[in-house]
């Protein structure tokens, strides 16, 4: 269990992966995006998610060189696109990508959504990038247990980490225990509900009793369940209270009421049904 915020987890090919992120969807390109990821590792974060599809990988490549942090101790992932997927230029994205970033390689590169007819000729390229060293793990986004089951009937290696939305009101509790049996680390994107934990009454009852926001109980209960979080905001306040998850514990009584808020409500696009 994370205990600190430089705690991680060991990914399927032994890359420590941080616990606690920060997220960067939806956060505008430019003086946003730099500003909060500087702020995120001045207060000790060591983890940050960009996507090529955010138009900001330029901006967290200038915050993690501003701030003087080696290299080797940021755990950096970004994702390929869709278009770049059914065009087959998946390589091409990912130097790109770099280029952006500003850095010999990435800590994981993520195929973003599980494009129809595409992404297992994606998954051969990522393969080959881990092989050449330029990203020390690579792994999914969005794909469900269908999608997973074709991945791994064809791949050599089988994706070490699956970033899909996840929060008390969509668990997913089948495809969170298919990805524990083949080892793939589950990643939660908005786990904040975009926003939206305080419209939930147990999390503003438990965080009433610990002192703390529905925020960061929705926070440590996805880090109890032993899933990777990273919540986005470009306020150093929020980004902060983020972080302030390590000096609090729930009981086995409050997980069990967080599980009980499960609804199967997406907040986000259906991976069955995306059409972009």
């Amino acid at each position: 269990m994370a205990l600190s915020i430089a705690d991680g987890t060991l990914l399927n090919n032994g890359v420590a992966m941080p616990w606690l992120g920060i997220g960067t969807w939806q956060a505008a390109a430019g003086r946003e995006t730099e500003q909060s990821v500087a702020w995120a590792l001045e207060l000790g974060y060591r983890h940050v998610d960009t996507a090529a599809l955010y138009a900001n990988e330029a901006d967290v490549g200038r915050a993690l060189r501003a701030s003087g942090i080696p290299r080797d101790e940021v755990f950096v992932t970004t994702k390929v696109w869709n278009e770049d997927l059914r065009q087959r230029r998946v390589r091409e994205a990912f130097d790109l990508s770099l280029n952006k970033l500003g850095l010999e390689r990435v800590d994981l590169y993520l195929v973003h959504w599980p494009v129809p007819g595409a992404y297992l000729e994606a998954w051969k390229v990522l393969e080959e990038l881990l092989a050449e060293g330029r990203t020390r793990a690579i792994g999914v986004s969005n794909f469900l247990v269908p999608q997973l089951e074709t991945l791994l009937a064809k791949a050599r290696i089988a994706p070490a980490v699956n970033q899909v939305e996840w929060h008390p009101w969509l668990q997913q509790p089948a495809l969170v225990e298919f990805c524990r049996q083949h080892g793939i680390v589950f990643q939660a994107w908005s786990p904040l509900m975009q926003g939206r934990v305080g419209e939930e009454p147990e999390l503003v009852r438990i965080a009433r009793g610990h002192g703390k926001s529905p925020a960061q109980v929705a926070i440590r209960w996805g880090l109890q369940r032993q899933v990777v979080m990273i919540p986005k905001s470009v306020k150093h306040a929020r980004i902060a209270e983020n972080a302030g998850v390590f000096d609090f514990e729930l009981t086995a009584d409050e997980v069990a009421a967080i599980d009980r808020c499960d609804r199967g409500q997406r907040l986000g696009a259906d991976p069955n049904d995306f059409h972009f």
